[in-house]
């Protein structure tokens, strides 16, 4: 660059601009994974759609991927929402700190625990048959996440109670069978009690379009890969701003539901007046979790 060049190069009003769009705060963006296929309820707060689960993708094992996770509210305000090293069998320190406060044997502790206890979720392919809501949807793969309660129909059709019913695998392409999602709301929460699995039948009748659907489907190596867990001293100080606000954090603009199924690296609110309800989960991990830990 010449003497003259860098004369001209030193405008003020230049680096007036530069330095204001520095400043200029940025617009937040929502992140919104498109191959999630979200239930999406009508006025009267119902919820309808008929899904076929897909078998496990070439060369992976099974047809779910499972990760268990933590979202609560601390008395900060602000919010832990991280997936948890217990689902790479890695110790944790959200459960270290449950176990804390179980083994100390008060109530009030043993509350605190169980608003505090991990939840599980599961990852799944799923082609959608019926989506009244979204009809543009229907004939499309999508990656599903559900909890345990939808898992627990998977597996009682898998294995049946009684002698009149015949086990079924749900994820068979041709033996398998639709699976009609109803969701009712039952005390605030989402209800999946009356969905059920339709009787055995083929998704398609060639197996041409067998073969393109189950070319169509995502990897779900992803919900349990290392990289997608931050470490445990990282959340270590997570907790730490949450319990007791020593760590200054950034602000979240959703709910658990609306963050990047692939990235567990999500801020949480700032403190506010406002009552914030815990994100609806339909898992329920049972309290033997915790007596396990306080063994």
């Amino acid at each position: 660059m010449s003497l003259d060049s860098l004369k001209s190069s030193g405008s003020l009003n230049k680096l007036l601009d530069a330095a204001k769009g520095e400043t200029k705060p940025q617009e937040k963006k929502s992140y919104v994974d498109e191959r999630l296929w979200k239930p999406e309820l009508d006025k009267s707060g119902n919820g309808y759609a008929v899904l076929r689960f897909l078998p496990a993708v070439q060369g992976e094992d099974l047809p779910w991927a499972k990760v268990w996770n933590h979202a609560f509210q601390g008395p900060t305000g602000q919010w832990y929402i991280e997936n948890s090293l217990t689902t790479l069998n890695q110790k944790d320190p959200v459960s270290e700190h449950n176990t804390a406060l179980w083994n100390t044997g008060l109530e009030s502790d043993k509350e605190i625990a169980r608003k505090q206890k991990r939840k599980l979720q599961y990852f799944s392919n799923v082609y959608v048959v019926s989506d009244t809501k979204h009809p543009e949807n229907e004939g499309k793969v999508f990656l599903f996440r559900y909890g345990k309660k939808i898992f627990d129909k998977i597996t009682a059709a898998m294995s049946p109670e009684f002698e009149d019913e015949k086990a079924i695998n749900p994820f068979d392409f041709w033996e398998g069978a639709n699976f009609k999602l109803k969701i009712r709301k039952v005390d605030g929460y989402w209800n999946y009690d009356k969905s059920e699995f339709e009787d055995t039948s083929k998704l398609f009748e060639d197996d041409e379009a067998v073969d393109k659907v189950w070319k169509g489907q995502y990897s779900l190596t992803e919900f349990t890969a290392p990289t997608n867990f931050k470490s445990y001293d990282e959340l270590r100080t997570r907790l730490d701003a949450v319990l007791s606000g020593t760590v200054k954090v950034g602000n979240v603009a959703d709910t658990m539901d609306d963050a990047p199924i692939a990235s567990p690296k999500i801020d949480a609110p700032k403190p506010t007046t406002t009552k914030v309800e815990t994100p609806v989960v339909d898992e329920d991990d049972t309290l033997a979790y915790f007596e396990k830990l306080a063994e």
